[in-house]
């Protein structure tokens, strides 16, 4: 019963299998193998963006910085919600490879920012005074940090108007599209570059970095080496794109983890100690229920946080917040137990 986060999930066999297939004899490096070419034309055809320029990276803090970098000016801020995982989460990694540029954080309720809110943000950044941080780009996350989705009129909301260039935080684009039920190129309206992942959603360990502008592509390259993460056995990330995105593969994961999520989420709801945060629309849950009913979980085997207390210690009727994330794996019969032990305790 391991919810911990869906990068504790397995590499589906599919994606195994291409791994092993594209490791018999040689290929040439740094993304001329063969595979590298299929798994540019499959996210291109995917996005529905002919002239996209489309890099492969093994993390998505890798992805998310080297896109800021690539569309931020050293002076310039990058506007993202205050909880967003570049602002919480990646060690500074966007201003560590901007070169100094800055993270503007941006208020909002369930992990979104609004365009009020934004755009409050954005008159706080002066152009052409040179005691302010230059308007840099928009981040936004889908799924949010919260769990939460942004409907396409809500990205639109936030991506236009602004003059601005925007950036999409996709560790969970796949998430995000099988609940909207829209397509990637959909979901890519609005925006110059997108994280698209993999690694959450059954890789090994693949995001592609995609920059909707060809124009910005060589910076991107040269940055990418850089920070050191152009991979030399570049066919192990290609076959692994490759394999996640033929025949829908990656969708098809995508939904059976937000299945598996609904499905927990349903029978949570069902149980009068718990409170949840957010409410969850993908594969993530952030709710709060007793101590006691932690100590009984965890006892069973149960793997995953309690955001905001110690579960060991502390009166057992004290409320404490804990995420449970559910990755393509997760199968009924998992969830069911986890259920079962918290209705019983």
């Amino acid at each position: 019963m391991n919810f911990a986060s869906d990068n504790t999930g397995p590499a589906h066999p599919r994606v195994m299998e291409a791994v092993v297939a594209a490791n018999d004899g040689s290929a040439m490096p740094y993304g001329k193998d063969p595979w590298a070419d299929r798994a540019v034309q499959a996210v291109r055809d995917v996005f529905n963006a002919p002239e996209a320029a489309v890099y492969l990276v093994p993390t998505g803090t890798a992805a998310n910085a080297a896109l800021l970098a690539t569309l931020t000016p050293v002076w310039g801020t990058i506007f993202c919600h205050e909880d967003a995982h570049i602002a919480v989460d990646e060690c500074n990694a966007p201003e560590f490879y901007t070169g100094g540029a800055k993270l503007t954080p941006v208020a909002g309720a369930h992990g979104k920012m609004t365009p009020g809110s934004l755009a409050t943000a954005i008159a706080r950044a002066v152009p052409g005074d040179v005691h302010s941080a230059q308007r840099g780009p928009i981040s936004v996350t889908n799924v949010t940090e919260a769990g939460t989705v942004y409907s396409l009129d809500e990205l639109a909301a936030l991506t236009t108007g602004h003059g601005l260039p925007a950036h999409l935080d996709g560790a969970r684009f796949a998430n995000a599209c099988a609940a909207l039920d829209c397509s990637a190129a959909d979901m890519a309206q609005g925006f110059d570059a997108i994280s698209f992942g993999g690694t959450k959603n059954g890789c090994l360990g693949v995001e592609a970095a995609v920059i909707l502008d060809p124009a910005r592509a060589w910076e991107f390259e040269l940055r990418r080496k850089r920070a050191g993460h152009l991979f030399s056995k570049h066919r192990y990330l290609s076959a692994q794109m490759a394999a996640y995105l033929k025949d829908d593969l990656w969708l098809t994961m995508a939904r059976a983890a937000n299945a598996a999520c609904a499905r927990l989420a349903a029978g949570l709801r069902a149980h009068p100690d718990v409170v949840f945060r957010h409410d969850p629309q993908a594969n993530m849950i952030f709710a709060a229920w007793p101590r006691a009913l932690h100590q009984a979980l965890k006892s069973a085997g149960a793997e995953y946080y309690v955001m905001d207390g110690d579960w060991q210690t502390g009166p057992a009727d004290e409320i404490l917040t804990c995420r449970l994330v559910c990755d393509w794996s997760k199968s009924e019969a998992e969830v069911d137990r986890f259920l079962a032990i918290i209705r019983a305790g």
